[in-house]
């Protein structure tokens, strides 16, 4: 039997909420200790609101992914918006599982269902088994990703070996040609794994699961809409093998069918009545639409030109330490700030660049550890038309970053602010994220 991994809910440690509260909250955000990262809760609120608004005229249920931001907070917003509320997470580690736990938001029945988002690793099943423990006190579930045998036969191993063994509500990760992660529906390895999971005692088929990483690649509506309806024709065509499966060998398909769970926060955002519309009418499963980093939106969403600026609820702010006149190969100025490749994470996208300033014609263009170079760019998105402009040392930009969930992980709390309260430039609050695996 594989090694089990220690329950991450021994190991989860915070910063003290109440003591981080006080010394920050009524402090103008220029006043901060830089880098530090900036999120508008009343922006975030309105995208999550979007979003299920999405779900509804999709036709669809919701499932939050809470990897983006990993705070009790924000999850909160997520699960519950002025438009409708869901009680389904996703989540990436399984100490945002332990997390969500430790933070009440499952004995006060705000997550009472929680999948976790990567196929499962052997070697964890005792962790999620202990969860799951913790969920069913509340009459909640955890559910797993499959896709291969051997993760059944663990999970059966496991199970032999409980005095009243359960059975495992699963979803089939579904690989729908982008290669992460998955089976294909048309593989020669598709029908052995379905075959196995509807006979294990060990597990049930809830439905199947897909996730369009490529879809990030759109740069319009229609595109997006393209890559949504790939998603739905990856699961539906799974589940549809899997019903004549299932008739071939005399099992039964599960009570109100299978679950079609498909979404990334670009094909989530093309999700619509027009959309559903345009889906073939036979569809083998209800609807279930997954996404995460749509409450807070980065350099990479707007360039899908599915969202702009104003939806963008994070920024990380930084200070100009140095400045170089006339330094760059074009003749232009470059000045020196204290957020690098930490700050920021190395991740760029199509729109060039690390990150972009706001307000200002200049663009994060070149990183280090902990410091980062500021170059012209008079024509980035966020500059607001600006076509000339110095950075004076000392003076605290904000920077939107190409990839949100990335530069997250790198603080261990998030200022906050309310655009809606008249405190744009004020914390409110603070957020502490959850951290570890």
């Amino acid at each position: 039997m594989v090694a089990q991994t220690k329950t991450p809910i021994d190991l989860l440690t915070l910063p003290d909420k109440q003591a981080v509260v006080k010394e920050f909250v009524g402090r103008p955000i220029h006043t901060l200790r830089t880098p530090c990262m900036v999120i508008d809760r009343a922006v975030f609120a309105k995208n999550c609101a979007k979003m299920h608004q999405n779900a509804k005229d999709w036709g669809a249920s919701f499932r939050a992914h809470v990897k983006s931001h990993k705070t009790a907070e924000g999850t909160k917003l997520q699960l519950v918006s002025s438009t409708d509320k869901t009680e389904a997470v996703v989540v990436s580690t399984l100490m945002e599982a332990w997390a969500i736990v430790k933070a009440g938001l499952v004995a006060d029945g705000t997550v009472k269902d929680i999948l976790y988002g990567l196929p499962v690793g052997v070697n964890k099943i005792q962790d999620l088994a202990s969860l799951w423990d913790e969920l069913e006190k509340y009459g909640g579930i955890v559910r797993l990703l499959i896709d291969h045998p051997e993760q059944v036969q663990a999970l059966e191993q496991f199970e032999q070996q409980r005095e009243k063994p359960r059975s495992w509500s699963v979803f089939v990760k579904v690989d729908g040609g982008q290669k992460r992660a998955g089976v294909p529906p048309t593989s020669t390895a598709f029908r052995p794994l379905v075959e196995l999971l509807s006979i294990s005692p060990a597990t049930t088929i809830f439905g199947f699961y897909c996730h369009a990483w490529d879809a990030y690649a759109s740069t319009s509506l229609p595109e997006a809409s393209s890559f949504l309806s790939a998603e739905v024709n990856a699961v539906n065509s799974a589940a549809s093998a899997a019903k004549k499966i299932y008739a071939e060998i005399s099992a039964n398909v599960p009570e109100g069918g299978f679950v079609l769970a498909v979404g990334s926060t670009p094909t989530a955002h093309a999700a619509s009545v027009e959309a559903r519309q345009q889906l073939d009418s036979l569809l083998h499963g209800r609807l279930e639409l997954h996404a995460g980093n749509y409450p807070l939106l980065d350099l990479q969403q707007m360039h899908t030109n599915l969202v702009g600026g104003n939806r963008v609820a994070q920024k990380v702010l930084a200070t100009v330490i140095s400045y170089y006149p006339g330094r760059s190969a074009d003749g232009r100025d470059e000045a020196l700030c204290d957020a690098g490749a930490i700050a920021m994470s190395k991740d760029t996208g199509p729109s060039g660049g690390f990150g972009d300033v706001i307000g200002k014609p200049w663009r994060l263009g070149r990183v280090s550890q902990e410091h980062g170079i500021l170059l012209s760019h008079p024509s980035g998105p966020l500059a607001s038309g600006h076509q000339e402009g110095k950075l004076a040392i000392g003076e605290v930009v904000e920077i939107v970053g190409q990839h949100a969930c990335l530069i997250t992980a790198a603080y261990p709390w998030y200022y906050i602010v309310d655009s809606e309260a008249g405190k744009a430039d004020e914390v409110v609050d603070v957020w502490v994220s959850w951290k570890g695996w």
